[in-house]
């Protein structure tokens, strides 16, 4: 299949920390006549001036391009996540969008690999590699379920090994590999799907519907909830309820307006947004401490003497609180090593 040419079938990569290095060795392998289209998620800020689609052009013989929305996927084209933008596959399009994060993150690898899932069906290879945390798991697990290739670089080759570690336990992706090895079996894999292969509707629905989640489609945005049941506890990212997603092995959560976690990634998140909610107070315990202690002073000079103990006392009860939430704060550090 020549390039330009609509692809038959997807390649869609997920990478985090240690990616770069990742991306660029697999792209070296891959040949110049893959019959397929591939399409890449890195974590990076927000804010990043990415330069990743260079860097994979220059690193091997397929184009790379930083998706901008709108692009028919192509044979032997690569589409890069711009930062703080989620690339998701609609039928044979690549879509940008500023949907809900998912396991925190946006670009998120699940919701590519999801979409991916859902459009190519067994024509899907999905590629994990260097990575932290969990966020690609159920996105390779959707592929898994409609029949398509999962491929996951051995832990123990790479930079920052728990992201494919995490695949590997919750799923069982069709082959490990080292780094150096993987373009040759996706390239294999390409070539066995470019014939006819049969396609399941298995869970395409609830992927379907999880995608619309990710491109803020506004049926899904009026529906009740996700499909599950809501499980009673509090999104990290809204405070809006998080739904149970039924039907799955990995314990997942996703909110009324899209926010999706693993349950690790939910724990994660909560207690970030504890620690943020200690340092409001920390914050708010000081400058009330502080306002007591002025309002004092003035009442003590106007000779207030009632008044000004009950703003002393004020202040006192702030300072010993204010402290309490700043021993938290120093042992959570002290935790983290």
């Amino acid at each position: 299949m020549a390039m330009g040419e609509p692809a038959s079938s997807l390649v869609v990569v997920g990478a985090s920390a240690g990616g770069v290095e990742a991306l660029t060795t697999l792209a070296a392998g891959l040949p110049e006549d893959l019959a397929a289209a591939v399409c890449v998620v890195l974590h990076l800020p927000a804010a990043a001036d990415s330069r990743l689609a260079e860097i994979i052009s220059r690193a091997g013989p397929l184009p790379a391009a930083q998706a901008r929305g709108g692009e028919a996927l192509e044979a032997g084209r690569i589409l890069v996540a711009p930062p703080g933008r989620h690339l998701v596959v609609r039928g044979t399009q690549a879509l940008v969008v500023r949907g809900p994060h998912e396991n925190g993150v946006r670009p998120s690898i699940d919701t590519l690999f999801r979409s991916a899932a859902v459009a190519y069906g067994p024509r899907a290879v999905a590629v994990v590699l260097s990575g932290a945390r969990d966020d690609g798991v159920a996105g390779a697990s959707a592929i898994g379920r409609r029949d398509g290739c999962v491929f996951v670089q051995d832990p123990d080759g790479s930079t920052f090994p728990s992201m494919p570690a995490e695949t590997i336990s919750r799923d069982h992706p069709d082959r490990v590999l080292p780094l150096g090895e993987l373009a040759g079996a996706i390239a294999a894999a390409v070539q066995r799907l470019s014939r006819e292969v049969h396609m399941r509707d298995d869970g395409k629905d609830e992927m379907s519907l999880e995608t619309e989640y990710a491109t803020l489609d506004s049926g899904a945005m009026e529906r009740d909830g996700p499909h599950g049941k809501p499980s009673g506890y509090g999104c990290p990212a809204c405070g809006g309820v998080l739904w149970e997603i039924e039907g799955e092995d990995l314990l997942r959560f996703r909110c009324r307006v899209g926010h999706a976690y693993t349950a690790q990634r939910a724990v994660e998140e909560q207690g970030a947004s504890v620690e943020a909610a200690l340092w409001t107070a920390l914050r708010a315990l000081q400058e009330r401490a502080q306002l007591s202690e002025r309002l004092a002073s003035r009442l003590e000079r106007v000779g207030a003497r009632q008044s000004r103990a009950r703003f002393q006392e004020y202040a006192r009860e702030s300072q010993e609180q204010a402290e309490l939430i700043r021993r938290l704060l120093v042992g959570a550090g002290d935790g983290d090593g």
